[in-house]
């Protein structure tokens, strides 16, 4: 068969190598084509990629909006009185989901009380307990004794095993007579009154206060460091206090021998400070033993 001068319609060539046609040409015996308008082609691709990124842009923004939105509601609500407010996932609380530990075990508490501190009294009202030392300058520390705005001056101090020595009137015989371990004396002075006090020890609390009952005369004042003799002929101020096992005496006058009456309130005021310390001291000393012993337990 001719094909005429030239060829095959579609040119010189064969077939592609795997029996194909040729790019772009049509099989023998159909119409061709014309040839298609590639920058339209082109334009149009072009438009539809600018959608789509126009697209994926737009919805971008809108999940960022949305994000904001539940961000500004979640705040919101935390700021809220309401409790349901505060709760943006749907009525479950955050403490409410947080399960509770039931495994802890529960305080306990031991049923034992703990034993109460030491009474100090009860350190000075018996000798086997009343163990620290004790000397006159132990209880009568210093130099003066300063009460509120008086300072007495502090003659001498004496201290006996023999404690009727230091004494007047029937007093030595009641000291004697329960047992007295000793007699410990010291002056005080000042603007022309003295007051000496003795404190006398007995085994238990209750034979001192025995001997309170049983006082008769007095302990004998205490001369020296400046003080002249008193009160052993004229009329002064006496008292007699028990403490646990101690007996505190006081003996009070002018030191140039006036009677003492009951319009001079400079001597009861003395005689009433120096007591006063006395018992201080005393009970000071039932502190100490009573802390001491709590910190061994």
């Amino acid at each position: 068969m001719s094909y005429g001068q030239g060829g095959p319609p579609w040119g010189q060539g064969d077939r592609g190598p795997q029996g194909q046609q040729p790019y772009g040409q049509q099989p023998y015996g159909q119409q061709r084509p014309a040839t298609p308008d590639w920058e339209a082609l082109a334009s149009a691709s072009e438009a539809r990629g600018r959608k789509r990124r126009w697209t994926l842009i737009g919805g971008g923004a809108v999940a960022t909006v949305a994000v904001a939105a539940l961000v500004a509601t979640l705040v919101v609500r935390a700021n809220s009185d309401d409790p349901k407010a505060a709760d943006p996932i749907g009525g479950v609380s955050s403490s409410s989901a947080l399960p509770e530990d039931t495994t802890a075990p529960a305080p306990s508490f031991s049923e034992v009380a703990p034993p109460p501190p030491p009474d100090p009294k009860d350190f000075v009202s018996s000798a086997e307990k009343d163990t620290a030392p004790l000397t006159a300058l132990s209880l009568y520390p210093g130099k003066k004794l300063t009460v509120g705005d008086r300072v007495y001056a502090k003659g001498a101090l004496h201290r006996t095993t023999k404690c009727a020595s230091g004494t007047q009137g029937a007093l030595g015989q009641v000291l004697t007579k329960n047992g007295c371990e000793q007699l410990i004396r010291a002056t005080y002075r000042r603007d022309g009154v003295a007051v000496t006090v003795g404190v006398a020890t007995f085994k238990t609390a209750d034979v001192a206060a025995k001997v309170k009952e049983e006082t008769s005369g007095n302990v004998a004042s205490l001369a020296g460091e400046g003080v002249p003799t008193f009160c052993r002929t004229t009329v002064c101020r006496s008292t007699a206090n028990a403490y646990g096992r101690y007996v505190y005496f006081t003996v009070g006058g002018f030191t140039n021998g006036d009677d003492v009456t009951k319009q001079d309130r400079a001597v009861f005021t003395t005689g009433d400070d120096v007591a006063e310390f006395t018992l201080r001291q005393i009970h000071r000393r039932g502190v100490a033993q009573a802390s001491q012993a709590a910190a061994a337990q």
